[in-house]
């Protein structure tokens, strides 16, 4: 699923359960957020941006709380138009 995709079901959020960890992952990197990684952890910071997004993946998904907060991020920061 390419990005913009991605973004659309993140939005939707009628899929939450059913998103890619890979994909989620490489929507938020295409939308200038820098990535760290510790062990399962992988961390999302961006300037400007006070949170800091923490993913896990659960056997290549996404965790489904984890795409809502991801979704309030970018809903309250008026991220929608980075991609």
């Amino acid at each position: 699923m390419n990005p913009h995709k991605t973004l659309e079901a993140l939005l939707r959020g009628t899929s939450d359960n059913n998103i890619r960890f890979n994909e989620l992952t490489g929507m938020l990197r295409s939308m200038g957020f820098s990535e760290r990684i510790r062990s399962s952890h992988h961390m999302y910071s961006k300037v400007g941006i006070r949170e800091l997004i923490d993913l896990q993946p659960e056997n290549g998904m996404a965790k489904a709380y984890q795409v809502r907060q991801v979704r309030k991020i970018l809903l309250q920061y008026q991220l929608l138009d980075t991609l």
